[in-house]
């Protein structure tokens, strides 16, 4: 992407430097707390080993916060607030934008969020607030609990905060063999989605609809979250074509593959259980991003939530 001398978004803390103690989740500080390994103790009764590396790889990857996995809504459940001392950290960390090019590119993409959702809310008589990025060195504090690298980017809802480790870039290119900066726009753009569904009141609605439905359907309730999240980051990419570059889309398109829920469980444990996806299959991704991309209203991604 063409981002040049783009203005960085304002609305950006870091959380860098801080010691929040705990065992990390694969290393990273932090924790996941008595919740998570309640679910992970459930997956593994369920699906058994296999279920348990399903789980943690898509921890790792767009939204991946277990809420998401469990019909949450596409955010993390709330949890243990900021204890005042780590918020006055978070807001004390200078002029984050500029210390190293990852977060700087990062805080490109939010700033440019936010101008086209503000241009998109203006549109239909509505007035856009941003979402926050805070971002963190292995383990952070958020609205809904810990935060920790191995979790990947996720959005809060009650803070409406998206926490972001910069160094999942380097997993999201190595690991999930989806290179480019496009790529690393995306993972943003999606949870920047799932804040459009926070503040226009469709999570809470799905969240309702969750709480009546068999486990099943709430995961394909769901899956709609995660699909309308990809279609509104499609929407975001088509109002920014100036600053793509030849191959942009071809990189969205492999990231989109990469985390889809058939090819996590085929890689994983070599067979794919439909019933429990919770993000959509790799070819649903990348038709949701097309979508919102060909589209570039968000009006196009209401499908994704007709008869809910």
């Amino acid at each position: 992407m063409r981002f040049g001398d783009r203005r960085t978004s304002d609305n950006v803390e870091s959380q860098r430097g801080q010691n929040f103690g705990g065992g990390g989740f694969g290393g990273g500080g932090g924790g996941l707390g008595a919740g998570a390994g309640m679910l992970i103790s459930l997956v593994a009764s369920r699906f058994g080993i296999g279920g348990i590396i399903v789980l943690v790889a898509i921890f790792l990857i767009f939204g991946g916060g277990l809420g998401d996995i469990f019909g949450t809504g596409g955010q993390r459940a709330v949890g243990p607030q900021p204890t005042q001392q780590q918020q006055q950290g978070a807001q004390a960390g200078g002029n984050v934008c500029q210390s190293d090019p990852a977060t700087r590119f990062a805080c490109q993409v939010l700033g440019s969020t936010e101008d086209r959702w503000t241009e998109i809310f203006r549109e239909n008589g509505r007035q856009y607030q941003p979402p926050k990025m805070v971002v963190y060195s292995r383990a952070g504090r958020s609205g809904c609990g810990a935060a920790d690298s191995a979790m990947g980017p996720f959005y809060c809802p009650a803070d409406q905060g998206i926490y972001l480790d910069t160094e999942f870039f380097r997993e999201l290119a190595q690991r999930f063999r989806a290179p480019g900066d496009f790529a690393q726009a995306y993972v943003i753009a999606h949870e920047v989605g799932h804040h459009i569904q926070t503040i226009t009141g469709t999570a809470g609605r799905i969240r309702q609809a969750q709480q009546a439905v068999s486990q099943a359907r709430g995961n394909a309730l769901q899956v709609r979250m995660e699909l309308q999240a990809d279609c509104y980051a499609g929407v975001w990419a088509a109002r920014e074509r100036v600053a793509l570059e030849p191959g942009d889309m071809e990189e969205g398109m492999t990231a989109a593959a990469a985390i889809g829920d058939d090819t996590l469980q085929r890689a994983a444990q070599g067979t794919v259980v439909p019933e429990t996806f919770t993000h959509g299959t790799s070819a649903q991704r990348q038709e949701a991003l097309m979508r919102g991309f060909n589209g570039g209203n968000p009006a196009a991604c209401d499908t994704y939530m007709q008869g809910v």
